[in-house]
């Protein structure tokens, strides 16, 4: 995860503005292409019973990750994850895996053995198989780029463009975890983990270093057909639904109470003089599923989901662009959802 906020603009600016405009410039129209840039995967008619889905992830060292706060294992172990949650978001299946390496020469061979090693514990589950990449010297830090393909049944796919006003607002999981877990391995806590129970720090750094893939639940999804738009969380909750907003042409209202935090994490904001809700609202990485159910489906969708061990939370429902982003708080007073997750390019300021 990038460590801490950023703040001021750097030269490159925004990276949103500049992915509009690489995509204006580069993209090119073809038949077999339904969704190119702008998903969190772009979806190829490669056949007639199954299309594909292509994701790719850069990971940079000093940005996403340190060695010095994770082992090799867990940074490959969450490299893979980053692109196995965008399938999930697609409702796919994960099929194949390339990987391209960039090596300093601080690393040996025995922890590049161990980043394969946590590569694949995440992705042999889902019976992942590594198929190439690539291999270079690198004279500034370790970068890894992950390169993920999976499959989805035709026009089946979950999009983040298929947002509509009345829709209602979904989180699988909890929110928050995986940022908690960072800031107790970071000087950003203002005191040590020795404040929380041994469990509450277990499971926390647990979420940060080995995060889930909510690969079953975009199948399920797909399956019953019940959700109209869906992004993984990988930003954090304010900068997601921007994105799924935005491909949606559509606003949103977050009810602050609804927020499903663990126990681990309000533990964690207590001791530290933190607002839970706030972590839930800004930490990135939990790679849990932001989406949406139609409202005359939410009857449906919450009598079969009662049936089934995913945890579901109703955070608040999908409305007309000109209302923007909102955050309803405990009070029922409504205020600007703020735009608090990560994005490249902004230096600290």
């Amino acid at each position: 995860m990038p460590s801490g906020r950023s703040r001021r603009t750097s030269s490159v600016g925004s990276e949103f503005v500049l992915i509009r405009l690489l995509q204006a410039q580069a993209a090119r129209p073809d038949r077999q292409v339904f969704k190119g840039i702008g998903d969190d995967t772009a979806i190829l008619k490669t056949s007639s019973d199954q299309w594909t889905l292509i994701t790719t992830d850069l990971l940079a060292e000093g940005v996403h990750f340190d060695p010095a706060t994770s082992s090799y294992d867990d940074i490959g172990y969450r490299a893979a994850i980053a692109n196995l949650s965008d399938i999930a978001a697609m409702g796919g299946t994960p099929r194949f895996m390339l990987v391209a390496i960039a090596i300093p020469p601080t690393c040996s061979t025995e922890q590049i053995q161990r980043l394969y090693r946590g590569m694949m514990q995440a992705a042999d589950p889902y019976r992942v198989c590594l198929v190439g990449g690539d291999t270079s010297a690198s004279k500034s830090g370790l970068f890894l780029s992950i390169t993920l393909t999976g499959t989805v049944q035709p026009r089946r796919t979950l999009l983040r463009s298929g947002a509509r006003v009345g829709d209602r607002l979904y989180v699988t999981g909890t929110l928050g975890d995986s940022r908690a877990g960072l800031d107790l391995l970071t000087a950003t806590a203002r005191a040590g983990p020795a404040k929380l129970r041994p469990a509450y720090t277990r499971f926390l750094l647990a979420r940060h270093h080995r995060p889930s893939a909510r690969i079953a639940e975009g199948q399920w999804l797909v399956k019953h057909g019940l959700s109209g738009a869906a992004i993984d969380l990988s930003d954090g909750l304010t900068g997601d639904l921007r994105h799924l907003c935005e491909e949606s042409g559509v606003g949103a209202e977050v009810l602050a109470g609804s927020l499903p935090i663990s126990p681990a994490c309000r533990a964690y904001a207590l001791a530290h003089g933190r607002d839970s809700q706030q972590i839930g609202l800004q930490g990135g990485e939990d790679y849990e599923l932001l989406f949406t159910v139609p409202r005359r489906k939410q009857e449906q969708f919450e009598r079969l989901a009662a049936n089934t061990d995913f945890c579901f939370t109703c955070i608040g429902s999908i409305t007309p662009k000109r209302l923007g982003l909102r955050l309803r708080t405990a009070t029922g007073t409504t205020q600007p959802l703020p735009a608090t997750s990560y994005e490249h390019f902004l230096r600290p300021s």
